[in-house]
């Protein structure tokens, strides 16, 4: 058995994403948009997918003028497999190639478990769950089908290791399922030089917080200084935060992992 030995490669050479292309679910803005970004630095052409087309675009628009790197933006809705499907086969198609996939698309409407619909429940799972599995399998299988292997990185939350507070069940489901569905890829996916890998932010400042005040900017920042005040670290994230270990996951720094969950959490879950 040939064991790969990067010694003698520098830190550049390991961190670079150079040639390889990448698909970002849920990009345009927020933490999707921030890895899209850390990932066209690295130097790896990104093809963006959100059911904000505009919004989308015009950050993949940005990223090809930044970064000189082709970026593509295109319509996706994690809801439906063959949208899904779609945006796999573009990146196939426009770049010849698959190397990695981020399941970013995620929502976290707060309300009653005591008053919550069936159909609340299902959308929640449908996007943050179903969706992640749709996209790892059909990242998988044109990763396997082109021989050299990928990675797949699924973001995850501090919630799935504990209860989020109230209101949240749904959510909570969705990120311990994402976990489980890590492991259990990071086994099937090994062999075919696929690793899957999870990512678990604490509370991270981005567009999205605000489903959970309602657009209110003063409960936002009240919610949000008495979360950093209980952090060992004194602050939340900021999309950044997470893009920059969604990196290190894409790299060949971690090319001996598979099956983990990173936490990026300033200290959270060592409370």
């Amino acid at each position: 058995m040939t064991v790969p030995d990067l010694s003698s490669r520098s830190l550049a050479e390991l961190i670079s994403l150079d040639g390889r292309v990448a698909v970002v679910t849920g990009a345009a803005k927020g933490i999707g948009a921030a890895v899209a970004a850390r990932l066209a630095e690295a130097g790896a052409h990104v093809v963006l997918g959100d059911v904000d087309e505009t919004g989308v675009t015009t950050v993949a628009d940005e990223l090809c003028a930044r970064y000189g790197r082709k970026a593509l933006g295109v319509p996706l809705d994690v809801r439906d497999s063959s949208s899904i499907t779609a945006i796999a086969d573009r990146a196939v198609t426009d770049f010849s190639r698959l190397d990695i996939w981020v399941n970013n698309a995620g929502i976290y409407p707060a309300g009653s478990t005591l008053e919550m619909s069936d159909d609340v429940w299902d959308r929640v799972l449908d996007i943050n769950l179903r969706g992640s599995f749709i996209g790892a399998r059909e990242a998988a299988r044109r990763m396997i089908e082109g021989g050299g292997g990928g990675v797949i990185v699924n973001i995850s939350s501090t919630a799935g290791f504990r209860a989020a507070g109230p209101g949240l069940p749904h959510y909570v489901a969705s990120k311990h399922g994402i976990l489980g569905l890590t492991k259990s890829l990071a086994v099937e996916f090994g062999p075919h030089g696929v690793r899957v890998l999870a990512v678990a932010p604490t509370v991270i400042e981005t567009p999205g917080i605000q489903t959970l005040t309602a657009g209110d900017d003063a409960a936002i920042s009240e919610m949000l200084s008495h979360i950093a005040a209980r952090l060992p670290l004194g602050r939340v994230g900021v999309a950044d935060d997470v893009a920059r270990v969604v990196l290190l996951c894409a790299s060949d720094l971690t090319m001996f992992m598979t099956g983990s969950a990173l936490l990026v959490d300033a200290g959270d879950l060592a409370l």
